[in-house]
């Protein structure tokens, strides 16, 4: 559901028709001055988060400890790209995120607001390291490019 799957027209010339293609090829993903924006817009997203967290008073212990926790949804892909992709997806989007902190504050739920600042942190930091949204191709066809080996 949350496995994104591009559809992409071909150059002029072709056949007229949308075709599905791999987000390998040129159009996939993200690049250049967009591709940079978005990564900036990630390191603004953990910046706001950590200041927040600061304000907020919170336990920096519990910030060390769970900030690398939403890579867990990865073993989704224990059952396959398609589902691991989504489970993936469905942590690593800034609306969980900022709903979970929305509750939390509103609703003076500090742990949810604990966890709402904790998961922006953790987005924000992969995309600005170049970690996107996956493909359900393959785990580092990402929205921002591929990851690891080429």
């Amino acid at each position: 559901m949350l496995a994104f799957t591009p559809r992409f027209r071909l150059p002029s010339g072709a056949s007229s028709n949308s075709v599905p293609l791999s987000p390998r090829s040129e159009g996939g993903a993200a690049s250049g001055g967009v591709r940079l924006l978005l990564r900036l817009e990630g390191l603004a997203a953990f910046a706001v988060s950590l200041a927040l967290y600061a304000h907020a008073g919170f336990s920096w212990l519990i910030f060390a400890l769970f900030l690398l926790a939403p890579d867990l949804s990865m073993l989704g892909y224990l059952a396959g790209p398609r589902v691991g992709a989504t489970l993936y997806n469905l942590v690593h989007t800034y609306v969980l995120a900022l709903l979970l902190t929305l509750v939390g504050f509103l609703g003076a739920q500090p742990a949810l607001t604990t966890a709402g600042l904790i998961l922006v942190a953790h987005i924000g930091l992969d995309r600005a390291l170049g970690y996107g949204l996956k493909y359900s191709t393959a785990f580092g066809d990402t929205h921002l490019g591929r990851t690891g080996r080429r």
